[in-house]
């Protein structure tokens, strides 16, 4: 399963989401921004690869529906509720993604 990870400038969110995920065998995991100055921005190419896809937070899902429309409407979007408040591969937010996404890619 190709599986996106979103969040706004894909520095510390969505990027240590992609680094302790991308090791899972069973699945292809990348990582991008909603922000123009995002670190790796989303593109329509990104979300038509994508067979499912995390935000961070309910605005990320927004902006993409916003952008991409009929796209996103095919696509299962799952909201993490995950704040901007961490730094990359911070412990906390590692648990977190780890507790969040966990039942997802078990399936």
């Amino acid at each position: 399963m190709n599986i996106l990870f979103v969040c706004s400038k894909n520095k510390w969110r969505s990027r240590t989401a992609e680094t302790i995920f991308q090791s899972d065998q069973r699945h292809k995991i990348r990582s991008a921004g909603t922000e123009n100055d995002a670190r790796i921005r989303i593109t329509e190419k990104l979300v038509n690869w994508a067979d499912l896809i995390f935000v961070m937070e309910k605005r990320h899902k927004e902006r993409l529906e916003d952008k991409y429309g009929l796209l996103m409407g095919q696509k299962q979007v799952i909201v993490l509720d995950i704040q901007d408040e961490y730094k990359y591969m911070d412990t906390e937010l590692i648990e977190t993604l780890r507790t969040s996404v966990s039942t997802y890619l078990d399936k």
